[in-house]
């Protein structure tokens, strides 16, 4: 398949420009699905005690279609040029949003936090963009065809595999594994940007860089919490 024709499919998927915002519909990335909107988190929150009402007022805020750092913003920027080293710098954020994605759809299948599963609905549309990214500039995606856990570098399913079982002792721990996903991921975009100049490529990685503080923040209030 053709790029311009993979692009293209890839926006009929769930990328859309919207009234000149960009739109992402949530794909599959192992699980996963569209994140509840904002009145009905509230609505849900209002039904439950104080405590978690608050907590679902930081997932609206944190992991919401309109407040996850992506979907925000100007229609996807125009194509520059990536170095051989910033191309495995993208396929690397690929298996990051992965990882990510299915390290909390794990979590939220064994505990009843939300916060895991709204992180991970954003993950998804992450992963969406990354992949955008992906076709544009012919790099082959490592996450491709990979159930969920399982992942083509070593290392980062050494990482997963890591995490996953530090979550498995507790929710605390699992919050805190979540934590350790944002800061990782904060310090990787923050690299990746150094030196990068390809337009679309610097908004896609500052409006991740942007979701991930705000996910770090919401798990830090919820570790609080606990």
């Amino acid at each position: 398949m053709k790029r311009n024709t993979r692009i293209a499919a890839a926006v009929a998927a769930g990328v859309l420009t919207v009234g000149g915002l960009l739109a992402v519909g949530p794909v599959t990335a192992g699980t996963g699905g569209a994140a509840p909107t904002a009145g009905q988190t509230m609505s849900q929150g209002m039904m439950t005690n104080g405590r978690h009402h608050a907590r679902h007022h930081v997932d609206d805020d944190t992991a919401g279609m309109r407040h996850d750092g992506t979907c925000t913003g100007a229609a996807l920027a125009s194509q520059g040029t990536l170095t051989a080293a910033q191309k495995t710098t993208l396929a690397n954020m690929a298996q990051e949003e992965k990882l990510a994605h299915d390290l909390y759809t794990a979590f939220a299948d064994r505990y009843d936090a939300r916060v895991f599963e709204r992180i991970a609905a954003a993950e998804t549309n992450h992963l969406t963009v990354v992949r955008v990214l992906l076709d544009r500039y012919d790099v082959t995606d490592p996450t491709a065809g990979q159930p969920a856990g399982e992942f083509a570098d070593p290392a980062v399913q050494a990482t997963y595999d890591r995490l996953l079982a530090q979550g498995e002792a507790g929710l605390d721990e699992a919050l805190k594994a979540g934590r350790t996903v944002e800061t990782d991921d904060i310090a990787a975009l923050t690299k990746a940007l150094s030196g990068l100049t390809a337009p679309d490529a610097r908004q896609v990685y500052g409006n991740l860089l942007t979701a991930s503080e705000r996910h770090q923040a919401a798990f830090d209030r919820w570790i609080a919490d606990e």
